[in-house]
């Protein structure tokens, strides 16, 4: 095998000896039977099998001047574990694809394992297997397993008239950390971090489904664009009420400094991954969530304060 140093380049090395290089560093799964290096992996399941599948494209979902190699690997695995989790399942495993230049360092490679270790192993999920190919820019593509444990899915779909509507976490952290990357500032170091390195809670969606959660997704868009996708599959209008945001510190000190209000960000900035729950009645939202609005039958869609919203979110062909 070629020495590998900080300038190797995959180019430089075979596929196999890539593949030495990076296994031993991915995490292993509770349910694995078998894992990487054979045509498939072969997991135990308990209850349903839930799975969903993302994409992050270079330049697109991240860049490599601002992210490391292991910033993409947990976002990667985080954005991931989400789904999983608001469908009220527990993630088990990924599978992973990873296409890339030639000219990629070998060490971007193995610091993108380290990423999916780091994101992955607290929760006992590992990387059973996936597929390596080149590419004019890097492309990674994870499907993410998990299993209900008898619990029922919880979809977005059985929402109705006259339930609250909760979110899991701040919101607006991850759009306040792209704005200062964006513009090269270094205002608030905890935003910067939550759009490199999602840090949703997970095991919330779980908790959601226990307290009998009739709706739930996770907030990868933006409150308001997820919250209209909520609302047309339940066939219910949402009303985000602005005063009950529970706004990320760090976006408040941000939209200071820049003379900005940080609502908009907690409405339409996408990237927190928190879940998004309704359910029947106030006192059934679990400690920690915030209720920050109510679900009617008098509208369609989603109203903030009453009114159309000024802000949609993030779309992936518009922008």
């Amino acid at each position: 095998m070629t020495d590998i140093g900080p300038s190797t380049t995959i180019g430089e090395i075979d596929e196999d000896a890539l593949i030495a290089l990076f296994a031993p560093r991915l995490p292993r799964s509770d349910a694995e039977i078998l894992g990487p290096g054979d045509d498939a992996a072969v997991l135990s399941v308990d209850g349903n099998l839930v799975v969903s599948t993302d994409v992050l494209i270079e330049n697109r979902h991240f860049r490599t001047e601002w992210s490391s190699g292991a910033d993409v690997g947990w976002r990667a695995a985080m954005q991931n574990l989400a789904d999983i989790d608001a469908m009220g399942a527990v993630p088990t495993a990924l599978q992973v694809t990873l296409a890339a230049p030639a000219h990629t360092p070998v060490q971007w490679v193995l610091d993108f394992a380290d990423g999916l270790r780091e994101a992955c192993e607290p929760h006992g999920v590992g990387v059973v297997g996936g597929d390596l190919s080149g590419a004019s820019e890097i492309c990674i593509s994870v499907t993410a397993m998990g299993e209900t444990h008898g619990t029922e899915p919880i979809t977005r779909a059985d929402a109705v008239d006259g339930q609250v509507v909760a979110v899991a976490g701040p919101l607006g952290g991850a759009r306040a950390g792209l704005e200062q990357l964006t513009r090269g500032e270094r205002i608030d170091a905890e935003s910067i971090g939550l759009f490199l390195r999602p840090s949703p809670r997970i095991g919330a969606g779980l908790e959601a489904a226990l307290h009998g959660a009739t709706a739930m997704m996770d907030l990868s868009d933006g409150l308001v664009r997820d919250a209209t996708r909520m609302a047309r599959a339940s066939e219910v209008g949402i009303d985000i009420e602005s005063a009950l945001l529970p706004v990320h510190d760090g976006a408040r000190k941000v939209a200071v400094a820049l003379q900005l209000d940080p609502r908009p960000w907690a409405l339409a900035g996408g990237e927190d991954h928190h879940m998004l729950a309704v359910f029947q009645r106030e006192s059934a939202v679990p400690e920690g969530w915030t209720v920050v609005g109510v679900t009617s039958d008098a509208f369609s869609g989603v109203r903030v304060d009453g009114e159309e919203p000024t802000v949609r979110g993030w779309d992936h062909f518009a922008g």
